[in-house]
């Protein structure tokens, strides 16, 4: 009976929902300039201007909804979400990759099936992988969607979690649209929505998402927030309309800021295209000072992956992953699909999880979707995170990008097996001022709230095969009441 009464609420507030976001959506397009959804990528600015007459290729651009959803967790219940969903590099985004496109490809607009939809033929749902034609010369799935009904169509009920990456690197110019779909299932919340880059260095205030200083967006509104990217590092993002509330409920993403180091051409000086990029020492603000000397690191090959502008090769590594720590607790997330008071004092996490995953679903290889309360199906926890390090192609050194963003959690991590070099913390270079690597090797870390490290598995002397990595808070290696989950994953040396 009371399934039946749940199930009845949320097929009601659903239909509600739809009503009152068509009229809003319809009074906002009736006025020009009124906030209608609006998405903005351009190919050129002052800074990147054409290049040979085409799109720069250092403008970068991505576009979200932020809205809410459901997603499953490690002993199959269902969850539901506040949370920021794909809408544009969403095959991309469901292939657990960065949503992040140059403008080139933002603009190129989605062609795919609007979503979501149902598959007859097969009698289910087909998720965005599925939709490849390789013989339709018009597709693009990772185009940006701009018609402001498939925003609509496809941003409703559309959370992830974690929210859709964001990889960018120094020197660009980031444009990311947000578009408030609204909350289906709490449409008497009118909740808005912002972004907000947690510990970006020197973001403008009026782009920072904190409400009390910027704006924030209403229903059935858009906004393109407009970013440089000027340090290396991993940072994470989140809505910071009440963040204990917005957070807790998953609306948290990964974003990182690859160096320039990165692209220094094959044989030549790390040192000298460090010092091209010169900080002052006196600064402490100073983000990745020079080392202490140039200890003769040339660029080993194209494609060579570093954390920071190390000028000495100390950060490489072969392969990446995002490690994002998250804890849910199903009482309060089910407060706030049921229109019951949400307890913040009480709030106790029961779900631990990397990249939106318990144990086993880490180590899962494909994408994870939810049935949601319209009885479609759609991708909710895009992002595997078991470990491999293949030495047959070359793979020693993983680096593991650690973010925490609970409000109520430290988290621990630990390896067996496999040594953990921390080259970075909150997205600084562990160097001093004098240029001394401050760097270190230790079997775990502890984070806290808002905290990020980078954290290179060195696997140059492990022998192959199966370790694990997982948390050494032994309550949170549980899937609410189901033992031998939780935070935890594997790690595949072969």
């Amino acid at each position: 009976m009371k399934t039946q009464h749940i199930h009845l609420i949320q097929k009601w507030t659903y239909h509600c929902a739809i009503i009152l976001l068509g009229l809003a959506l319809t009074v906002k397009l009736a006025h020009a300039g009124g906030g209608s959804f609006m998405v903005q990528c351009p190919d050129h600015t002052a800074l990147h201007p054409l290049v040979n007459g085409q799109p720069n290729p250092d403008i970068k651009c991505q576009e979200i909804a932020g809205g809410d959803g459901y997603a499953t967790m490690g002993d199959g219940s269902q969850i539901y979400l506040f949370g920021f969903g794909p809408l544009s590099g969403i095959d991309l985004v469901n292939q657990g990759k960065p949503g992040t496109q140059s403008a080139s490809e933002f603009n190129k607009t989605y062609n795919g099936v609007n979503l979501p939809y149902t598959d007859e033929a097969n009698g289910g749902v087909v998720v965005p992988n599925a939709l490849h034609d390789a013989s339709n010369p018009n597709e693009n799935l990772n185009g940006a969607v701009t018609e402001p009904a498939v925003i609509m169509n496809m941003g409703v009920l559309n959370a992830q979690a974690p929210a859709p990456m964001m990889a960018i690197n120094e020197d660009d110019e980031f444009f990311l649209t947000l578009s408030n779909v609204g909350m289906i299932m709490r449409p008497d919340l009118f909740e808005q929505h912002t972004v907000h880059f947690h510990g970006y260095p020197n973001a403008s205030s009026y782009f920072d998402g904190v409400p009390d200083v910027s704006v924030a967006i209403n229903i059935a509104g858009s906004m393109t927030y407009y970013y440089t990217a000027p340090d290396a590092g991993t940072y994470f993002w989140h809505c910071h309309i009440t963040p204990p509330e917005h957070i807790q409920m998953g609306m948290e993403g990964n974003l990182f800021v690859n160096p320039r180091q990165n692209k220094v051409p094959i044989n030549s000086s790390l040192y000298a295209a460090a010092a091209a990029h010169p900080c002052d020492v006196k600064d402490i603000l100073c983000a990745t000072p020079l080392p202490v000397s140039d200890n003769g690191a040339t660029q080993p090959a194209e494609g060579a992956n570093y954390v920071f502008d190390d000028g000495d090769g100390s950060t490489r590594y072969d392969v990446g992953y995002p490690m994002m720590m998250m804890g849910f607790d199903p009482n309060f997330h089910y407060a706030s699909m049921t229109f019951n008071p949400t307890d913040f004092s009480g709030m106790k996490d029961k779900y631990f999880m990397l990249e939106g995953r318990s144990y086993p679903d880490t180590v899962n290889p494909n994408l994870i979707t939810t049935t949601d309360s319209d009885a479609l199906s759609r991708p909710s926890q895009p992002h595997p995170a078991k470990i491999t390090i293949d030495k047959t192609n070359g793979q020693k050194l993983a680096l593991l990008r650690l973010a925490n963003l609970s409000i109520t959690e430290f988290h621990t991590l630990t390896t067996t097996g496999i040594p953990m070099h921390v080259v970075g913390q909150h997205a600084r270079m562990l160097r001093d001022l004098a240029g001394n690597n401050l760097d270190y090797y230790t079997n775990s870390v502890t984070l806290g709230g808002g905290e990020t490290d980078e954290v290179i598995l060195d696997a140059t002397d492990v022998p192959n095969g199966k370790y694990f990595l997982y948390t050494s808070n032994l309550d949170h290696l549980s899937n609410d009441n189901e033992n031998f989950g939780g935070m935890m994953t594997e790690i595949v040396v072969q």
